[in-house]
C-alpha cells in the first residue's frame, strides 16, 4: 500500500511541484489548503482555486480548511500587538510554527488518519543516527533556504515532515513544473508576505488597524530632530523616509513605545555587539547550558556573523559577536547555525535605548 501523506497547497509553483514529486514517487497524495485570510487575498482566493486545479491535474483528493480565525489571532493580532509595542515581528515563524505545521498535522491524523505532511519549504531534514533527533538543515539553494524560518517547529512535528525541494535550485523547480506541466509552471513568485500581498503594502495593512499618532523623532542625546506620524511606521536600521535633514545619514537605532519616540543616530550607533534572544527552541542539538561558537543570523536575509551564544534560565540566551552587528532588530529571530546545520534559535529583545 502507498505511504500517505499531505501537502500543504498555496497555489504557488513551489507547494505544486513538491505535491507533483511525491505524487510521481508513489506517495498517496492529498492536497490540503489552509484559508487563512478574511477577504480577498492573492494567496487565499487565487491560490486556492490554483491548488484545486493541481490536485485536479494530478488527480489527487483537495481538501480546505477554514483556519481564518487562528490566523488573526495568531499573526493579525500578533502583528499589531508588536508594532504598537515599537517592535518588528517575523510573521513568517510565527505562522509556520502557529498557523500552519501543528494544525496541518493535526487535521492530517485526526481526520485524514495520516501521519507525514509535506511542504514546498526549501529545506532540508535528517536525523542524528547517535541521538535519534531530527536535524533541521539549509537548503542546498542557499539564495532560496527557508531554514530560518522554520526554527520555531518544535521535534515533534519535525519528524513527521517531507521537503522534497530542499535538494533543488529555484529553477530545477521551475524545470520540473514545466515537465509536469503544471497549471502553476508560469505564475509568478509571490515577492511579499501574504498580508502585503492582500492589503498593496505592510504599512497600508498596519494603518487599518493602528491609528496614527505623532510623536517626536529625537536623537540618542534626546535632541528634538523632526516629528513623526505613528512609530509602527518605522524599522530599527531604517535610513529612508524619516523626513529629517540633516548633515550626515540618520538610522533609527531604537523605538520607544512608551514615549512614542522614534530614536535616531549615525550607522555607528545602529550597530551592537550583543543581543539577548527569548523564547529559544534548540532544534538540531538538545538544549545545552553550555556556550557555544555559532553562526549567527539576525535576519532572513543578513549574512550570518559568528558569534558566542550563552544559554541563560528561562529560554534566554546572550549572544555575543565577533563584531559589531547592524540592524539587531526586537521581534526578529536570531537563528544559528554550524555550517549548514540549524542549532537553534529565539526572539530578539528590546534594547536598552528603547526603555
Amino acid at each position: 500500500m502507498a505511504e500517505k501523506v499531505v501537502v500543504g497547497l498555496s497555489g504557488g509553483v513551489d507547494s505544486s511541484v513538491t505535491a507533483a514529486i511525491l505524487h510521481d514517487q508513489g506517495y498517496a497524495v492529498t492536497g490540503l489548503t489552509l484559508w487563512l485570510m478574511k477577504g480577498k487575498g492573492q494567496c487565499c482566493s487565487e491560490g486556492m482555486v490554483d491548488a484545486a486545479k493541481i490536485c485536479e491535474q494530478l488527480g489527487v483528493p483537495h481538501e480546505i480548511v477554514d483556519i481564518r480565525d487562528n490566523f488573526t489571532q495568531n499573526i493579525v493580532d500578533y502583528l499589531v500587538t508588536g508594532y504598537q509595542a515599537g517592535i518588528t515581528p517575523l510573521p513568517c515563524s510565527r505562522c509556520n510554527r502557529a498557523v500552519k505545521f501543528g494544525p496541518m498535522l493535526t487535521y492530517a491524523h485526526d481526520r485524514l488518519g495520516i501521519d507525514k505532511i509535506a511542504t514546498g519549504h526549501y529545506a532540508r531534514i535528517s536525523q542524528n543516527p547517535q541521538t535519534g533527533r531530527v536535524q533541521l538543515r539549509r537548503a542546498v539553494d542557499r539564495n532560496k533556504d527557508q531554514s530560518y524560518f522554520l526554527y520555531e517547529v518544535p521535534q515533534t512535528e519535525l519528524g513527521h515532515c517531507l521537503f522534497p525541494l530542499g535538494e533543488l535550485t529555484k529553477a530545477e523547480t521551475r524545470q520540473i513544473a514545466a515537465e509536469f506541466d503544471l497549471a502553476t509552471a508560469t505564475k509568478p513568485e509571490s515577492q511579499d508576505l501574504c498580508l502585503v500581498e492582500s492589503h498593496g503594502s505592510m504599512r497600508d495593512f498596519l494603518d487599518k488597524y493602528i491609528n496614527n499618532q505623532k510623536g517626536k523623532i529625537v536623537d540618542t542625546t534626546g535632541q528634538v530632530l523632526g516629528e513623526h506620524d505613528g512609530i509602527h511606521h518605522y524599522t530599527i536600521g531604517q535610513r529612508k523616509g524619516l523626513g529629517i535633514a540633516a548633515a550626515h545619514p540618520l538610522y533609527v537605532v531604537a523605538i520607544n513605545a512608551g514615549k512614542n519616540e522614534v530614536i535616531v543616530g549615525d550607522r555607528g550607533s545602529a550597530q551592537a555587539k550583543e543581543c539577548m534572544v527569548r523564547l529559544i527552541n534548540w532544534v538540531s542539538i538538545a538544549p545545552t547550558e553550555s556556550p557555544i561558537r555559532a553562526e549567527v543570523q539576525i535576519r532572513y536575509r543578513s549574512t550570518p556573523a559568528m558569534a558566542t551564544v550563552m544559554p541563560l534560565a528561562g529560554d534566554r540566551a546572550r549572544i555575543i559577536f565577533d563584531e559589531p552587528q547592524f540592524s539587531i532588530t526586537p521581534g526578529q529571530a536570531a537563528v544559528w547555525y554550524d555550517g549548514d546545520l540549524l542549532l537553534g534559535g529565539g526572539l530578539i529583545e528590546n534594547n536598552p535605548l528603547a526603555n
